[in-house]
């Protein structure tokens, strides 16, 4: 049986006896005693050349001789020449009309397809097979082709397939009392949830799979399983260090101190799954996988304290590393190690474009030099690219500019022309925009970052990331290269082509968050549609991005220009200032307002643009903030004389491709109103009647005919989900406690029967039944804080309810004096509903009267955390 390097190695030998024999003649002429000599090697030469022939050049024309063959070269790793074989055998077959002949060449057709990258033909092959024993009621061997079928749609980044293909391999398996066929269906489904980021649910599947695989003495099985949960549990463990920096960054220090213990608790779960793997791979002694089980455990290692230990495990898997055969594996051990030096830093958050410390850059390159030797080698293009994009990196931290290009320029080409290389290309372009930017080359670089953002938005659904600690986050990533190409724009003053990013970012940022890929509409690389609508007259939009070093404010104005002021504060200076101002408002330390704070951002965000929004006769404001910009009520800014309601209608939104810029008709309108207004207990916290709930309530039956409540114990997640599916309410109306924390799953509704709605489950009831004419057009949300938001969580639940296809949402930035609110919510309905106003003419007139009123609703703590998103017309 012949390897692929020996069959290189033949090639070698021929070549070198010809020259040899050659040699060998001259010096016959000159020297007769060498005739012997020349006689045995063209002996060998001769046997050489014969095992070589009669192996791969003579084309057979039996079946099986094809087989034979073809099972030579798929061993060499000759995968596209062992399908020639078994094409032709599988060709032959059919002429002979041989069923079972067919079956195993299609099955050795659809192994080998799937070792290529070629995923789409080796899954029409395996639905032939699934065919096939479906006829002939061999269920066991279906479900075996479905697991194979999952796992590759796993791979392909669409987990809804791999879970429908293995849970019909699931009920297979139970029907038939197969274990083993469970144990695999179970692991594939968990993996499948762990992509969608349902880690709970993946953690139960792959426990049982673990238990299945006992169970039948399958230690396979069980390492594959016990990896996988390692996986699980380090996903969870960096969702939660993520957390604890918003937490940080934020000032919740008991969230923060809350989140990085969870972490940490999750890191000791992975290793001790990984162990548990490591131990069973030790027995085969399997020398690849104790290697990939050591990279995967060494980060958590390191994060929960133990760097000895970790340094250790690095030593040995280097050790191990060398003696590993050369091999496509290797070249990616040696790759997955240069990343994971980046560790040796000791923080816990670990970026693409991180740099190693200079007491490991040498090593790294010594890596990543290795892996490019094996890739070239093997002819193993997407392991060559990776490395070269690598070494590109090291040299770019380096600060070798030209040296850094030219690997990375090349690992560019690779990926555009090679097949399967093609998921790294993204990563390439970004860097390439990197080393631009650090060359003062402005214009090349905005062309690479725009390729980068380009290729990533059509591929960052299907990345698979295997390893969360080693790959990139693809959510993370086109945020930061959002930011960074906007950036560069605005550098050069291009803000007309900016606002395009600004709006993709926004995008980007609520995807990044919820995990939602299917948003009411997709970017598009061309000026928000809005901008060239007649529904922006009299209005101006205002776009903030925040910077390290400053932040950028974009106004678009009804002239179509676009104008641009830099804020030259760095983003914690600002951040500060926006606190304080913030903090002033929500605790109303005076009844008389220090206006101070206020004036002072006034001059900074708005000032700059007054004259332009007085001579063009603005009217609207509608701003589409970054950041810890998100959580400035602008209605309260202070221009000296008045506060900016006063002079503006203001609106807010996540982003302006998300914004529904049609009006429905209002004889059409009705309501569904809902509320709690007794205690309620969620999570072991009490939660006290709200008693101006029932007149809001009341108010709203009302104003608007037709319209419905539900509330207290007829307010259940069931009952609400039931209403919004068997009736239209364009008008949905909230009236209820709310909790806003750092993670989706901490944020929700205090709903009747002691229960929440979390944002997961809101997203999804609206989603359900927003779509066209049935569209909500207002959800009202007069819940404490509903509108409340973190830097990275844009405008908290309001922003989910536009995300959902809502068309506005109207809600309050902090919590709130339910009676100031029964007074604000009654006004804006009769403005609007009564009297036609548009809403945010509606709500900015509504706010309006409650300073008239004077005495404490004159202060903005009363009328400025109400804020509307989405629609403002």
């Amino acid at each position: 049986m012949l390897s692929r390097h020996r069959i290189l190695n033949i090639r070698r030998l021929l070549q070198f006896l010809f020259i040899c024999i050659f040699a060998c003649g001259l010096c016959i002429k000159y020297f007769p005693s060498w005739s012997r000599i020349v006689s045995e090697v063209i002996s060998v030469k001769a046997v050489v050349q014969n095992e070589y022939t009669q192996n791969f050049l003579t084309p057979p024309t039996d079946v099986n001789q094809l087989l034979k063959r073809g099972e030579k070269r798929y061993e060499a790793e000759d995968f596209q020449g062992a399908i020639a074989d078994w094409q032709i055998a599988l060709n032959l077959s059919n002429e002979n009309q041989k069923v079972s002949s067919k079956i195993a060449i299609v099955e050795k057709l659809a192994k080998a397809y799937h070792q290529i990258g070629e995923f789409k033909a080796a899954i029409a092959y395996w639905e032939e097979l699934v065919t096939y024993y479906r006829q002939t009621n061999n269920w066991p061997s279906v479900g075996q082709i479905l697991i194979q079928q999952a796992q590759v749609y796993n791979s392909l980044g669409e987990p809804n397939d791999a879970r429908r293909l293995s849970e019909i391999a699931l009920q297979i398996a139970r029907s038939h009392h197969d274990d083993t066929l469970e144990s695999a269906a179970l692991r594939i489904r968990g993996e499948a949830h762990r992509i969608e980021g349902n880690y709970n649910k993946a953690i139960i599947d792959l426990k049982f799979s673990i238990k299945a695989a006992q169970d039948t003495h399958n230690l396979a099985y069980q390492a594959a399983a016990f990896n996988q949960l390692g996986i699980t549990y380090i996903n969870l463990s960096q969702k939660n260090y993520n957390y604890a920096k918003i937490a940080w960054d934020t000032g919740e220090i008991d969230a923060a101190e809350d989140f990085t213990q969870k972490a940490s608790k999750y890191d000791s779960q992975a290793l001790e799954s990984f162990q548990k793997s490591l131990s069973i791979s030790r027995k085969f002694k399997d020398k690849l996988k104790e290697i990939k089980l050591l990279i995967y455990s060494i980060p958590p290692t390191n994060r929960i304290g133990k760097s000895q230990l970790a340094t250790a495990q690095l030593q040995l898997v280097l050790l191990l590393l060398e003696r590993l055969p050369i091999s496509e594996a290797k070249a990616y051990a040696a790759i997955d190690l240069a990343e994971l030096l980046k560790y040796f830093s000791a923080e816990t958050n670990l970026s693409f474009a991180k740099c190693p410390t200079d007491d490991r850059e040498s090593q790294a390159i010594d890596l990543l030099n290795q892996a490019v030797a094996v890739a070239q080698n093997l002819s193993e293009y997407r392991a060559l690219s990776l490395a070269l994009g690598n070494l590109g990196h090291i040299y770019e931290c380096r600060h070798n500019y030209e040296q850094a290009l030219k690997l990375t320029k090349q690992a560019q080409q690779i990926a555009q022309t090679k097949p399967n290389a093609q998921d790294s290309l993204y990563l390439w372009y970004w860097q390439v925009g990197r080393i631009l930017k650090s060359q003062n080359r402005p214009l090349e670089a905005i062309a690479a970052y725009e390729q980068a953002v380009t290729t990533l938005e059509k591929i960052y659904t299907q990345i698979v990331v295997t390893n969360p600690d080693l790959q990139p986050d693809p959510y993370d990533t086109l945020e930061s290269i959002y930011r960074e190409l906007i950036a560069l724009k605005l550098g050069l003053e291009e803000v007309d082509s900016a606002i395009t990013y600004l709006d993709a970012l926004k995008l980007a940022q609520l995807r990044n968050y919820f995990r939602k890929d299917d948003l009411a509409i997709k970017f598009h690389p061309t000026k928000a549609n809005l901008l060239s609508s007649d529904k922006i007259q009299n209005t101006a939009v205002f776009w903030s991005i925040v910077l390290e070093e400053r932040t950028a404010i974009v106004v678009y104005l009804p002239n179509n220009q676009t104008k641009l002021k830099w804020i030259n504060f760095d983003s914690q200076s600002f951040k500060d200032q926006i606190t304080e101002f913030r903090l002033g408002l929500e605790r109303r330390s005076d009844i008389i307002y220090n206006r101070r704070q206020a004036q002072k951002l006034y001059d900074l965000i708005v000032r700059p643009f007054a004259a332009d929004l007085e001579s063009l006769q603005v009217k609207t404001l509608v701003f589409v903030p970054d950041s810890f910009l998100c959580s400035v009520p602008m209605a309260a800014l202070h221009d000296g004389q008045n506060f900016l309601i006063e002079k503006y209608a203001i609106a807010s939104t996540p982003s302006l491709s998300l914004t529904d810029p049609f009006k429905i008709k209002s004889e059409n309108l009705r309501a569904l109103a809902v509320g709690l207004t007794e205690d309620a207990r969620v999570d072991g916290r009490r939660y006290k009647a709200l008693t101006n709930i029932k007149k809001e309530i009341d108010q709203v039956l009302m104003t608007i005919p037709g319209s419905k409540q539900l509330l207290n114990q007829d307010l259940t997640r069931d009952r609400l989900q039931a209403e919004l599916q068997h009736s239209i309410y364009p008008i949905i109306h909230i009236a209820t406690h709310a909790e806003f924390g750092i993670a989706p799953e901490d944020t929700f509704l205090v709903i009747g029967k002691n229960e929440k709605l979390t944002m997961t489950d809101l997203y999804s009831m609206i989603q359900n039944v927003s779509q066209g004419i049935n569209s909500v057009d207002l959800l009202l949300l007069t819940a404490c804080e509903t509108a409340r938001g973190n830097d990275h969580t844009n405008l908290g639940i309001a922003s989910v309810a536009v995300s959902a296809g809502v068309r506005s949402t109207l809600a309050s930035l902090w919590s709130i004096n339910d009676a100031a609110t029964v007074t604000l919510v009654t006004k804006f309905y009769q403005y609007w509903y009564d009297y036609g106003f548009s809403k945010v003419e509606a709500l900015q007139k509504a706010q309006q009267d409650l300073i008239t009123l004077g005495k404490k609703y004159a202060h903005p703590y009363y009328w400025a955390p109400f804020i509307l998103l989405g629609n403002w017309f």
